[in-house]
């Protein structure tokens, strides 16, 4: 029995009973489906995020207080034997390769001006934040470059902080109540949109030593290091933590790169995205269940037919290979449909919710369908089994 006969005997087989082979190979289909759909959702969350951080540059660095011995937050921006201070901040300003030193404090706070009231977001900051993070000031100026530890009363407000209060007039050198302080507005931002959650133009800028007040903080929640895109990263570090060392006597600080936030997320994001193809990977396994049944009743149907090949002299091998033939050319066959239907629905997806981060994943994509075929495969090996020890008389019996 030659192989164009195998792949002849298979295809007739097939077309033969096409509604029981569409079915068939309608559970592999659903399971690829699933999966392509998922893992396109994981890695678009994926590729979201890393967008997110990336927003605002590749060369910066967070210092947080308390010495962090495990992912998540550091423990010292709850408790900290010597909290980062303004100084602290100051002096990381003349670490070698350093641009920028931003201190921050930050949490929520009412605001008022012109008979309006709302909660908002409060960053006190250093003023050279806008340019370290990338952000554009749409009217007036950012805050001023007073010393740290003596800036003048002013705020500058987000777009949406703005548009709430202030609609379409013009703020500039208005006084608004911040927490109860008197502030003058100096500045708007432009727009910059969410950043995981956080709505960055709900916001209001103030000084960070205003901030240390508002908030009744002793230290600061965390420095932003902004250094040369080419220096190595390592130097920088090390810079930073010399002059830290030397400012508190020990290491009660957390260096985070932005590479290492990166690694953690990206971490997290991979196991949640093979979580979900594990998940799309279970209809695989049901559409396997349904080739082997089929098969399994393939065989005793055509028990006749076995019974007339190996009378006439095919080799058990080959009659193995006609059934594991159709299990395969089955998953295979509902692999590719559900390739196609899986693009369709993300076609969908992305054109029904256009701000939905969906990505496909090549890789996802052909081991899905690598996995279709081999499930196939070990699907008819029993039913391929059971076909090749029939015996010729005992099997033409049944006719």
């Amino acid at each position: 029995m030659l192989g164009r006969d195998i792949v002849r005997f298979t295809l007739r087989s097939v077309l033969d009973r096409r509604l029981r082979s569409v079915l068939t190979a309608l559970g592999i289909a659903v399971g690829v489906t699933a999966v392509v759909l998922l893992t396109s959702i994981g890695e678009g969350l994926n590729r979201y995020v890393v967008e997110q951080f990336t927003q605002f540059g590749t060369s910066t660095l967070a210092i947080n207080p308390g010495k962090a011995t495990t992912f998540g937050i550091s423990p010292g921006v709850l408790n900290s034997v010597r909290p980062l201070s303004l100084e602290d901040a100051e002096a990381l300003q003349r670490a070698p390769h350093v641009l920028n030193s931003v201190p921050a404090v930050s949490g929520s706070a009412s605001v008022e001006a012109r008979g309006r009231e709302r909660t908002v977001n409060v960053f006190a900051v250093g003023p050279e934040f806008d340019r370290a993070f990338k952000f554009d000031v749409r009217l007036g100026s950012f805050l001023p470059a007073d010393e740290l530890d003596r800036p003048r009363p002013v705020a500058v407000l987000g777009a949406t902080a703005y548009e709430e209060l202030y609609g379409s007039a013009n703020p500039l050198n208005d006084r608004v109540r911040i927490g109860g302080d008197r502030y003058r507005i100096v500045g708007v931002m432009e727009a910059k949109g969410d950043m995981l959650g956080i709505d960055l133009d709900d916001t209001v800028y103030i000084p960070a030593a205003s901030g240390l007040t508002l908030f009744n903080r002793e230290g600061l929640h965390e420095i932003d290091v902004l250094y040369d895109e080419n220096a190595p990263v390592d130097e920088v570090v090390a810079g930073i933590r010399r002059i830290l060392l030397a400012r508190h006597g020990s290491e009660d600080f957390t260096i985070t790169t932005q590479q290492q936030m990166l690694d953690v997320l990206g971490s997290i994001l991979n196991v949640l995205t093979v979580g979900v193809a594990a998940l799309g990977g279970i209809s695989l396994l049901v559409g396997g269940v349904g080739i082997f049944t089929i098969m399994t009743i393939a065989v005793r149907e055509r028990t006749g037919e076995i019974g007339l090949l190996r009378a006439i002299g095919a080799a058990r091998s080959r009659v193995s290979a006609l059934f594991l033939g159709e299990a395969m050319l089955l998953s295979g066959f509902g692999g590719a449909a559900g390739l196609v239907l899986g693009f369709v629905v993300i076609a969908v997806v992305e054109l029904v919710y256009p701000a939905m981060p969906v990505s496909i994943s090549l890789t996802y994509v052909v081991l899905s369908l690598a996995v279709a075929v081999l499930i196939g495969l070990i699907a008819g090996l029993l039913p391929a089994r059971t076909a090749s020890r029939l015996e010729p008389l005992e099997a033409l019996r049944t006719e």
